[in-house]
Formats: structure tokens, sequence, C-alpha cells
């Protein structure tokens, strides 16, 4: 049995590149809506 190097994480590099990719797309998504939600509130009650 061939022994992966694997981080404290316990993932490998590619698996790790792979998650990290999922969490930034996820994040800009994230953001991107809580912008708009953000840009939708301040034309319905602006609060400056």
């Amino acid at each position: 049995m061939v022994s992966e190097n694997r981080s404290m994480s316990g993932l490998t590099e590619d698996e790790a590149k792979e998650f990290h990719a999922i969490f930034v797309s996820s994040f800009v998504a994230f953001t991107g809506v809580v912008v708009i939600a953000h840009i939708l509130v301040w034309l319905w009650r602006p609060w400056l």
C-alpha cells in the first residue's frame, strides 16, 4: 500500500486545491448575494 503525502488536515495537495477552489467560488457567490441584498435594502430604506 502506497502512503500518500497528507497534510495536518488529512487532505492531499490535489484535494486541498480542489477544496480551496470550491471555497473561493462559494465565498465570491455569497459576497455577491450580500452586496445585491444591501443595494436592494438601501433602495428600499436608505440608512445614511
